[in-house]
Parts: C-alpha cells; sequence; structure tokens
C-alpha cells in the first residue's frame, strides 16, 4: 500500500519534531510547517492526503488554515490538534468539514489511528473523482456509472463492454434495487445504438388489460375508448433499444405475442392488420429466474430462449461489500450538490455501520441512506446507524459498539464467502486465509449455518 502523506503544521518546534518522529517509525510519508502561511504553501504544492493541524497559531490560527485547504482541494482531509478548552470549537469545526480533532496531550497510537483514517478517507474522495471524470469526464463513461473496485464489478464492466458491441437481445436478471436498468442503459449508450431512443417498460406496472397496446400500440376505434392512433413501445424504440423490466410479471398470453415479434421483427398494432418492420434490439430484466419460471410453467420456455442470447446476472450488494464505501461517498457528494448542502463526510462508525448493513434493497437502499446522510436531519438521523435505526432498516438490532459492528461484519465476509463458493469451507478457507479450526469457532460464535449454503458440488 503507498504511504500516507501528512503535513504537520505546528509553531511549536518540539511538537512537529516529535510527531515526526514517531509517524515515521509508522511508515508516515511527512512533511512540517511552522505556521499556517507556510502549511497553505506546502498543502498546496504536495497536495497531501492529510493535514494535521494546531488549532491555536499567531496571526492565522488552524481554522482559518483548515478553510483555506478546503478551498485549495476538498478531498485532502484535515485533522486538528486541541486543547482541551477547545472541544467544542473543534466539533462546530467537524460540522465545517475537518475529519476529526485529538486532544492534547495525546496517545500516539490514537493519534496514528486518526491520522491512518483520514489518508483513507482522502484517497476514497479522490478515486470517486477519478470514476467520475475518467473518459474525458463524461458522465456517461462506464466508471462513472458502473461503479466499484470488487471483481465482480469489473467482470460486470467487461461484460457490458463486449455486449454493447454485439447487436443481441440480452437478459438481466438480479434483485430489486441492484441497477437492473443502469445496466441496461449502460449497453445501450455503448452500443452502435446510441443515438437511438432507449424505451423502458415496467411489465408489472401496465394493466392487464392495456399491456398489449401499450407494446403494440392501437389504431382509432380498436377498443372501447381508443379515440386516437397510439404508437407503441416496440414501434417507439426502433432504431433504439427497449428494456422489458420485470419481464416475469407478464401475461402467458402476452408472452407468445412478444415472440412473434422477436421471431420476425414486425409488430401489428391493435385493431390493423398492416405490419410494421421492427429494427429494435430487447433487454429482458428480471428478478426472477427466468430458467425456474419456465420450468415452473410459469415463463415460456421458447421466449426464454428467444431472449437468452447472452445474459447478465446482476450480483447483490452483500456480495461485493468492498463497493459500499465508494458508493455511499459517491451518493452523498451528489446528494449534496443537487440538495444544495454542504458536503458531508462519513465517519469510521458510519462505514463500519454500513458494512455490518445486510442490504435487502441493494444499490437503491444504499442510494436512499447517502441522500437521508446528506440532508443529516434530526427527524431522520444524522449518522448512518441512526438513519438506518429510523428507518427501521437495522440489520442486526442495536449494533453501537465497535466490538458489535466488527462482529457484525466479520459474519457478513463469512457468510458471503460461503455463498460464493457454495458451503465449501475448503474453498472459504482459502479465501479468507484463515485455518478450519478457526473458521467452525467464528461461524458456531456467529450462528452460521453451512448447510444454507451448499449447493450440487457439496463440499467434504
Amino acid at each position: 500500500m503507498t504511504r500516507l502523506n501528512v503535513l504537520v503544521v505546528d509553531d511549536e518546534k518540539v511538537v512537529r519534531d516529535s510527531i515526526i518522529q514517531w509517524l515515521g517509525l509508522l511508515d508516515f510519508d511527512v512533511t512540517d510547517a511552522p505556521d499556517a502561511e507556510k502549511g497553505l504553501a506546502a498543502a498546496e504544492r504536495l497536495k497531501p492526503d492529510v493535514v494535521l493541524t494546531d488549532v491555536k497559531m499567531p496571526r492565522i490560527t488552524g481554522l482559518e488554515l483548515m478553510r483555506s485547504i478546503r478551498r485549495l482541494d476538498e478531498s485532502i482531509s484535515v485533522v486538528l490538534l486541541t486543547a482541551h478548552g477547545d472541544i467544542p470549537m473543534a466539533v462546530e469545526a467537524m460540522r465545517d468539514g475537518a475529519f476529526d480533532f485529538v486532544q492534547k496531550p495525546y496517545m500516539p497510537e490514537h493519534l496514528a489511528a486518526v491520522l491512518q483514517r483520514a489518508g483513507e478517507q482522502c484517497r476514497l474522495k479522490r478515486e470517486i473523482e477519478q470514476l467520475r471524470f475518467r473518459l474525458d469526464g463524461r458522465e456517461t463513461a462506464l466508471e462513472g456509472r458502473l461503479v466499484g473496485m470488487s471483481p465482480t464489478l469489473a467482470r460486470l464492466r467487461q461484460a457490458v463492454t463486449e455486449l454493447a458491441a454485439i447487436d443481441a437481445d440480452v437478459i438481466i436478471t438480479g434483485e430489486t434495487g441492484t441497477g437492473k436498468e443502469v445496466v441496461s442503459r449502460a449497453i445501450h449508450d455503448l452500443s452502435p445504438r446510441a443515438d437511438g431512443p432507449f424505451v423502458a417498460v415496467n411489465c408489472a406496472a401496465i394493466p392487464a388489460e392495456l399491456v398489449e397496446s401499450e407494446l403494440f400500440g392501437h389504431e382509432a376505434g380498436a377498443f372501447t375508448g381508443a379515440r386516437g392512433q397510439r404508437i407503441g413501445k416496440f414501434e417507439q424504440a426502433t432504431g433504439g433499444t427497449l428494456l422489458l423490466d420485470e419481464i416475469e410479471s407478464m401475461p402467458l398470453a402476452v408472452q407468445a405475442k412478444v415472440l412473434r415479434v422477436l421471431q420476425e421483427r414486425v409488430v401489428e398494432r391493435v385493431g390493423s392488420n398492416r405490419q410494421i418492420s421492427l429494427d429494435i434490439r430487447v433487454i429482458a430484466a428480471s428478478k426472477a429466474d427466468l430458467m425456474a419460471e419456465s420450468q415452473a410453467g410459469r415463463f415460456r420456455s421458447d421466449l426464454y430462449f428467444r431472449l437468452n442470447a447472452a445474459e447478465i446476472d446482476l450480483a447483490p450488494l452483500r456480495r461485493r461489500m468492498e463497493d459500499i464505501p465508494l458508493l455511499f461517498e459517491l451518493f452523498v457528494d451528489r446528494a449534496c450538490t443537487r440538495l444544495g448542502k454542504p458536503r458531508r463526510t462519513a465517519s469510521s462508525s458510519d462505514i463500519a455501520a454500513l458494512m455490518a448493513h445486510r442490504w435487502p434493497g441493494n444499490v437503491r437502499e444504499l442510494k436512499m441512506i447517502a441522500e437521508r446522510f446528506a440532508l443529516g436531519l434530526s427527524a431522520t438521523g444524522r449518522s448512518v446507524e441512526e438513519i438506518l435505526r429510523l428507518g427501521g432498516t437495522a440489520s442486526h438490532g442495536e449494533t453501537t459498539g465497535l466490538a458489535d459492528l466488527v462482529a457484525a461484519y466479520e459474519r457478513r465476509l463469512i457468510e458471503m464467502a460461503l455463498e460464493e463458493h457454495g458451503g465449501s469451507v475448503t474453498a472459504v478457507m482459502e479465501a479468507l486465509q484463515v485455518p478450519r479450526r478457526t473458521l467452525n469457532e467464528k461461524m458456531v460464535k456467529h450462528g452460521i449455518d453451512r448447510g444454507d449454503f451448499i449447493d450440487r458440488a457439496g463440499d467434504g
């Protein structure tokens, strides 16, 4: 891991020397400055990860330096060194953008831990900016839409890039809130059809008696209430891409007609015999396993095989937990900008609460929590833990202490590994790099039953 860069600003040389000596032993890259003016110049020149500054200094205070640094580069984390009487002021400074404060006299280990978290926060912000502006800074860039550093997201971006270049129908499956429409739009926007329309239809939201009219269109007088001609979604999407979301809810009788449209690439409006040629790509999205649905007789198997030229299965958020902090910070940043609120930074306890949550609503739920966090209202909760509790979505009850949060995170990592490897203890041992005895003890401690994760392959 790259060494963290820390700039120490204090008018007392003995204090600076002491901090430099200690942090140097811990492999921090440390620079110092004797006052705020030289500190600001050094920050502009070096772009450190963290600035550690005393509050009370001659001419320019540490608070004024903090504000100047935030105007210079908001990604730099600022940690304040305070005396006991300065604590209320330091708390107020954190609301204005300081990462944290350390009270004098301090324990060196505590100072190092705060600086480590502050540095990680800075690099997280910079990673967000890199993702946002990569590929000429376009918001349509794939990295700006499918955000994450996990291997799962890397594979997804590769799959989207490959499928975008192939003009074939696609099935996208995944739990509610995993981003099926986001992926569909990305495929469209990266494809040769990008200049054509992208038409999304939620099949579950259309009343059964209006499905055919909505999809295929109708002529005036085709049925009671059809006063004028209507262009259907298939026809509307010609030259582009049609997304049939929640396709598993489509009535079987309508599925037969959709199959014919896909096979012949023509559509007839209700009340008309005239065939209209279509030039479309169809993406079908479902929260259900369409193969299983077809085997159960709830979805036409011929339609499934017609659509399934390619398939993408989106992983739930609990299976790519390393992406959660990055996504959360990105959503918070966007929400603050949209709402005209000052930028809010997640604390280490906020991140721990995020990592302990099960996220049944996946990315959609995470975005909602981030927007409430950006608002910072007492009515909806100011910390992540409060928001989860007030929203009734806390995963494991009262996880207020660090030990509880760490235990919850450990449990989720083990469950995630078991799910990924079909209950194979051997594979989980290798993935998590723990001996069998330790893994067994932790599974017993957390009440994890391996049998809940065993697939057909099994494991000895």
